[in-house]
């Protein structure tokens, strides 16, 4: 029988990600199945995946943060972050939580987009597991700064307190305008909705980079933002999508697919 893997959301439809693991599985020849599953109750959800004899999952939208409770052990990416992205049931029956978002995120931007980090400005928009999840691999490129914006000025500030010893900046959208950044980053969930985050159109710096941690067949709501700027790359969060999942497989299957082919078969 297969080896069976899932990621869990809600919203999960518009999920890409069981075509991009079934491709890694045909890629290196691995015997597994991999479905999307939507749900209103992660915790019951995940038991009954485990407890049925699935291998791992993959979590999205919004249930991070509840996965990071859900694990038994994490790893010290997933312990810094305080969210997860990925559980693997290990050979004793207990859970692995790890997050590969960050390691993701770094490579779509630096290697598939060329867009070094160090002495950048970068502003985050959100605080949710996505937020989490990519702010300890951004900080370890060197950028000059990294601030995190949220509607609720309260819940950055958490947030920064939370990685208080990376010398994060936290605000409100509404203290943005005046400032400039060379990349901004949106990890909240707006694009789904098709909204985008009540920030200024004039902080992103002329040849700057703007990049929405979600994806859509056409350009979402932060893509079309970020064209409407002085930004010379506004990208989707596709490529990330791929690049943490083949983290994800290796994690899960012990080797590490090629990447190149699915992000432009996904694109096209």
């Amino acid at each position: 029988m297969s080896d069976r893997y899932a990621v869990i959301g809600n919203p999960i439809e518009h999920s890409k990600s069981p075509q991009i693991h079934q491709g890694f599985a045909k890629q290196t020849k691995q015997d597994l199945i991999y479905e999307k599953i939507q749900s209103d109750d992660f915790v019951k959800t995940a038991q009954a995946f485990f407890a049925e004899g699935g291998k791992g999952l993959n979590i999205t939208v919004p249930f991070k943060e509840a996965a990071f409770q859900f694990a038994d052990k994490l790893s010290p990416i997933a312990k810094q972050a305080g969210a997860v992205n990925t559980l693997k049931k290990e050979v004793d029956g207990s859970i692995f939580g790890d997050n590969t978002d960050g390691i993701g995120l770094i490579r779509d931007l630096v290697q598939n987009n060329s867009c070094p980090l160090a002495q950048k400005n970068i502003l985050i928009l959100g605080v949710g597991g996505a937020a989490r999840g990519v702010i300890p691999a951004l900080f370890n490129e060197n950028p000059a700064q990294i601030t995190i914006a949220n509607r609720t000025v309260e819940k950055a500030t958490q947030l920064a307190q939370h990685f208080a010893d990376l010398n994060l900046v936290a605000c409100g959208y509404n203290e943005l305008a005046g400032q400039y950044f060379d990349c901004i980053i949106n990890a909240t969930s707006a694009s789904l909705t098709g909204d985008v985050p009540a920030i200024p159109k004039n902080i992103i710096k002329i040849g700057g980079l703007t990049y929405d941690m979600m994806y859509s067949i056409k350009p979402t709501a932060f893509v079309l933002w970020g064209r409407n700027t002085f930004a010379s790359q506004s990208i989707d969060g596709l490529g990330m999508l791929v690049e943490q999942a083949a983290e994800a497989f290796y994690l899960w299957r012990g080797i590490r697919p090629e990447t190149k082919d699915a992000i432009r078969l996904l694109r096209h």
